[in-house]
């Protein structure tokens, strides 16, 4: 099951976390998987890592122009087009609104969902030729019910899975799928400098009792990449422990 051989995947913020997660996952059921990042010796090290089937492309997500030419790099890199988009990479810049500047609730726009924007328009045009392909975008538990101090990164997601609901909408005769990952609490640097008081306070609001890990992510965006999932589209999958359940 959700083997991908013959498939051409670019993950967008490969060089950790979620990201790699979800390279491993992608190339381990047999698809060329390019990686992207702004980390050349990071995507490096993973592509070697991983062998056969991988390969790299760097750009900045905040630089329209650069992201212009992702999927064209991906697809030369690679030797073929793209068949399945990730677009996981994205960024917070945390604050309370009435403090915060223009330029940091615009750049977390830019990266978080024009670019997400940009690369589906560009991925689409080879999937619609080849009447198959498909789009995962990791969104977050915070796009669904806010979270004080994130009004910028709370847009950028939710403004994720309402866009992709209406691409959805669009290309499904087409043969290609939309959806969404939206992760709640995930083990990542971060959490773990958090001190057990922090900790206990997060996972109280978990019924699972734990943290979610990057696998966990990287394998609902497997399943909702395989030929097992053409039946589903402009939907979320919620991977957050039952922390909110929708």
């Amino acid at each position: 099951m959700f083997k991908l051989d013959g498939k051409t995947a670019l993950v967008t913020g490969a060089s950790g976390g979620i990201g790699e997660a979800t390279a491993r996952h992608l190339h381990a059921q047999g698809a060329h998987v390019v990686l992207h990042g702004t980390r050349t010796e990071k995507l490096s090290a993973l592509a070697d890592q991983l062998g056969e089937r991988s390969s790299f492309v760097a750009a900045d997500l905040s630089d329209i122009n650069a992201v212009e030419n992702i999927i064209p790099n991906a697809s030369e890199v690679a030797g073929r087009s793209i068949d399945i988009l990730v677009n996981n990479a994205g960024f917070a810049k945390d604050g309370l609104l009435m403090r915060m500047k223009n330029q940091d609730w615009q750049s977390v726009l830019d990266v978080n969902l024009t670019a997400n924007m940009v690369l589906c328009r560009s991925a689409m045009r080879s999937m619609m030729k080849s009447k198959w392909g498909r789009i995962i975008s990791i969104s977050s538990i915070v796009g669904v019910i806010g979270n004080p101090g994130q009004t910028n990164y709370a847009a950028s997601k939710a403004g994720v899975i309402g866009f992709s609901k209406s691409l959805a909408q669009e290309v499904a005769s087409r043969g290609i799928t939309v959806n969404i990952v939206a992760p709640g609490f995930i083990e990542t640097p971060m959490t773990d400098s958090l001190d057990e008081k922090q900790k206990n306070n997060l996972l109280s609001q978990v019924p699972v009792g734990r943290l979610g890990s990057a696998d966990e992510v990287a394998s609902a965006v497997l399943f909702l990449a395989s030929n097992e999932a053409s039946y589903l589209t402009g939907a979320t999958l919620h991977v957050n422990g039952g922390m909110v359940m929708l």
